[in-house]
């Protein structure tokens, strides 16, 4: 990552914590991930050769920006879904001060639907940031969009653990998948789904 991209990195980590501390309503606030989960992230997609990432929640896109990033290096392509339009809307901004715009398809839609649109087996990472009640839901697409060892890394899971109990029994009540913890930031639940003979 050059010293432009960790600049502007920096600064608007700073500029959506400072937001955030204004706003009482959560749904308000930008809830950006912490820097030390985005590096973890973006380590995560070039350790596994990710080619193809799709995001779930981009908010104003500090960690589009993180993705789009590791993407790059593997020529790979990254899509973010948003539902807020406005939100999104930043986020095309911050990508293209970044100059990483041709590395991302931003789409303004519901995660369940851009699920639901995903080819079988299509995605080698995603990155599920959105609204936590819905994660039950989601799971069946998840282990179907996924390619067979693909990696699932769901944000939040420490600071709202009571908010994500359903997800978590469905995934170890799954046999194809494999999870672990990784204590940082707000929490960074990692799942490998299926292997070869994956159904």
């Amino acid at each position: 990552m050059d010293e432009k991209l960790t600049a502007m990195l920096q600064k608007l980590h700073a500029q959506g914590v400072a937001y955030d501390a204004g706003q009482p309503d959560r749904l308000d606030r930008l809830r950006n991930l912490e820097p030390e989960s985005a590096a973890l992230l973006s380590l995560l997609v070039r350790a596994t050769g990710a080619r193809n990432v799709l995001e779930l929640g981009t908010s104003n896109g500090y960690s589009t920006l993180w993705l789009a990033d590791a993407v790059r290096l593997a020529n790979g392509r990254l899509i973010s879904v948003e539902l807020d339009a406005d939100r999104s809307a930043q986020a095309a901004q911050n990508l293209d001060r970044a100059g990483l715009c041709e590395r991302v398809e931003l789409r303004n839609e519901d995660a369940r639907q851009a699920l639901r649109k995903s080819r079988d087996a299509e995605w080698d990472l995603i990155f599920l940031d959105a609204e936590r009640s819905q994660y039950p839901a989601y799971w069946p697409d998840l282990v179907r969009t996924l390619r067979p060892q693909g990696l699932l890394v769901v944000d939040n899971v420490l600071s709202h653990a009571d908010q994500v109990v359903e997800f978590r029994e469905l995934i170890q009540a799954d046999d194809r998948a494999t999870e672990s913890i990784v204590p940082i930031g707000a929490g960074l639940l990692l799942v490998v789904v299926g292997g070869a003979d994956i159904q």
